[in-house]
């Protein structure tokens, strides 16, 4: 049996046995929609909760636009022109583009032109968002949780302002989308840091496609109230990734349409627990590192039996990667069950434990192997993985050693997210809220 999965731009052919179960899971096929520039402007001008976008920008007005990162698939180049089109049409003064970068590094100037297309790159002033630098920040108070809420002092002092990105779930926050573009988009650091630490991420209900309940998401929620975002324009694409939905309007309502939508093609109940589960990162260009490779590791997790094995296939173009924290902080473990320990500390507080903690917790729970193409099988074992280069022939080799192995297969990683039909009530559809 042969199963395509996404890999770096194209997709990487896995020969598995014949003779052994397999259940190939993708997302619901949604069709792109035939026409996106109608589709968006259609949003904009008729949007949910609030006046059309047009009606909220004052003559001379200042506006900004948050956008997303190199590490999202957001079709920036296909979306902001419309936006920036609509905008435009409204007469305002200046307008800024924010890059909600976290606490990941700069985009390059190439990395912009080809995310956000050579017109747009060059006539617009673009503010790579530094959550390190006080100066640029503005305190909007403490949350609900006790934690100083910091943003980015262009959007907080623009007169008009404007969250975009797209819906799909996520491995902490339930689903992405709305209020994730200020937390962690453009918050300060010891925000982000208080928003993803042990506390929080060690609750039941941070995980994927949870929302209520759900801490993480409730402090993102809360902070991108206080910032008040004007407008917000979510879309949510395919595997294709073609736009399938444009969810527009005021923030909570317009996301709420959108995570409704995106749960009904992103989440598949499965009927129990699988000993060898094989996943992509969804391709270019999510699996550009293995930082990014946690969210395949942490969807295959939802599915495997304990002491089971995940093979996480990602291209890792940009490696480890050696900036941000993460490399230093796995470096630093004797194994997995140690760096679990150290990111458990209530106390402990480093940028990118987060994404430590979970691959920690992943790999406690099963052993965990990489396809990668740009690290060597030292540098894949010193981050306390298991280097692979076939994994069809590494499937035969589990298989010789198992007992009427079940195996899953998620060829578009993190884009769809297996849940056991047993655990449907904590996935069920949840409320809007208010």
């Amino acid at each position: 049996m042969r199963v395509p999965i996404a890999y770096g731009r194209g997709e990487l052919e896995i020969d598995l046995p014949d003779d052994v179960p397999v259940q190939v899971i993708m997302p619901a096929e949604t069709p792109g929609l035939p026409d996106e520039r109608a589709a968006l402007l259609e949003a904009m001008r008729h949007p949910i909760g609030c006046p059309p976008l047009r009606e909220l920008i004052p003559a001379g007005a200042q506006v900004a636009v948050v956008f997303s990162d190199i590490t999202r698939p957001m079709p920036n180049d296909r979306v902001l022109p419309v936006l920036l089109e609509e905008v435009e049409s409204a007469r305002p003064g200046e307008i800024v583009l924010i890059n909600a970068l976290g606490t990941h590094r700069p985009n390059t100037p190439e990395e912009l032109e080809r995310m956000l297309g050579r017109d747009i790159a060059s006539r617009y002033h673009i503010i790579q968002h530094d959550p390190f630098a006080e100066d640029e920040l503005v305190y909007l108070g403490e949350s609900a949780f006790g934690h100083p809420l910091w943003v980015n002092r262009a959007f907080a002092e623009a007169d008009v302002r404007i969250l975009t990105g797209f819906i799909e779930p996520h491995m902490f926050a339930g689903f992405s989308g709305g209020p994730k573009a200020v937390l962690p988009g453009i918050a300060g650091e010891r925000t982000i840091l208080l928003n993803h630490s042990a506390p929080m991420l060690n609750h039941p209900r941070a995980t994927w496609g949870v929302t209520q309940g759900n801490p993480i998401w409730d402090e993102m929620l809360e902070m991108a109230v206080l910032a008040n975002p004007d407008f917000l324009l979510n879309v949510t694409l395919n595997a294709r990734r073609e736009i399938t939905g444009v969810f527009a309007g005021a923030l909570r309502p317009a996301h709420a349409r959108g995570v409704a939508f995106a749960r009904q093609h992103a989440m598949v109940p499965v009927d129990g627990r699988f000993d060898i589960v094989i996943t992509s990162n969804a391709g270019y260009p999510l699996d550009m590192n293995v930082y990014q490779a946690v969210k395949g590791m942490s969807v295959a997790a939802e599915v495997v039996k304990p002491g089971g094995h995940i093979i996480v296939a990602a291209e890792c173009w940009d490696g480890v990667p050696d900036h941000g924290e993460y490399k230093r902080l796995l470096h630093a473990g004797r194994d997995p069950a140690h760096l679990l320990e150290m990111m458990s500390r209530p106390d402990f507080l480093v940028r990118d434990q987060w994404e430590v903690a979970i691959q920690a917790r992943v790999q406690v729970m099963a052993h965990v192997y990489l396809k990668c193409s740009y690290l060597s099988d030292e540098e894949v074992r010193k981050i306390h993985l298991t280097p692979c280069h076939d994994i069809g022939e590494l499937v035969r080799e589990l298989v010789r050693e198992l007992a009427s192995p079940r195996i899953c297969v998620l060829p578009q990683g993190p884009l769809v997210v297996p849940y056991l039909a047993a655990s449907e009530t904590s996935h069920a559809v949840e409320g809007v809220h208010p």
